[in-house]
């Protein structure tokens, strides 16, 4: 199973990161890896589902997924995958830094009927001191258009207004309305079988709602700088999110908690 091999990256896609705020990247993943580790990823995910309420009663954000985390303390397959040199490696990249270390991972699975997942920035919620950090979107099957792939706002990771703004009905309608009016390009598109996006954590982001039958599966991970320091955490979220994926670390450290071993480290380098 290859996960560790470098995927050669060009001048243009890294580019195309940093001025878009996203990149989506083709055959990153061969069938093969999606199957075996896909199985496992289902596996961890039914076991620790808690979502029980019938779609009807559930929120807006209940309705987009099922969101499970840290996998890869559930499973050591899951593990094994995360820590897969190829993945990280271009995460470090098309940031233009020497290593990335985790900051978590999370599976969101979009049951087959599942709702849009709103507008919003996944940086609003991590105590992150600066903005180098991405999150890897890994679908698990093709995606149609039917099925609620990831969209982007192209450029929207230097547009300031919706930083403080949750995953909501509210998030959904003011941030769209803002992305409007300031002319930022919407992207939707269909993903193959094996491809992957990237998108920085300031890039606002959502999906559709999964008109098939069958769920739309989906597994990511966050990675950040390897030498990411804390910063003092601006909402509960983020205080939240300290005590929970950084755990230990004080204001102004680097975050590296065992919760945030090194993925990635360019050979070489300090």
């Amino acid at each position: 199973m290859d996960i560790d091999t470098a995927y050669a990256l060009t001048e243009e896609q890294i580019e195309s990161f940093r001025e878009r705020g996203f990149v989506k990247l083709k055959e990153v993943l061969s069938p093969e890896v999606i199957a075996h580790f896909g199985e496992e990823f289902t596996k961890v995910v039914h076991a620790s589902n808690k979502q029980t309420l019938p779609m009807a009663e559930r929120t807006t954000y209940q309705k987009a997924f099922i969101q499970v985390g840290n996998l890869w303390k559930r499973s050591e397959l899951v593990k094994t995958f995360l820590f897969g040199k190829r993945l990280p490696r271009i995460a470090a990249e098309l940031l233009g830094e020497r290593g990335v270390r985790l900051y978590h991972d999370q599976a969101l699975y979009k049951e087959g009927g599942g709702g849009f997942t709103p507008w919003h920035a996944d940086e609003y919620y991590w105590p992150l001191a600066t903005e180098k950090c991405c999150t890897v979107w890994i679908p698990l099957q093709a995606t149609p258009l039917e099925m609620g792939p990831l969209s982007f706002a192209e450029g929207s990771h230097r547009f300031t207004f919706g930083r403080d703004m949750k995953i909501s009905d509210e998030s959904e309608a003011r941030i769209q309305k803002a992305l409007a009016d300031a002319n930022f390009p919407y992207i939707q598109e269909p993903f193959d079988l094996g491809e992957v996006s990237f998108h920085y954590g300031w890039t606002f982001h959502r999906a559709g709602g999964n008109e098939t039958d069958r769920p739309r599966e989906v597994m990511t991970i966050i990675y950040m700088d390897i030498d990411m320091r804390l910063k003092e955490p601006e909402n509960e979220n983020q205080a939240q999110d300290r005590r929970g994926c950084c755990p230990g670390i004080e204001v102004g450290e680097i975050i590296a908690s065992p919760e945030n071993p090194v993925l990635y480290e360019r050979s070489g380098q300090a």
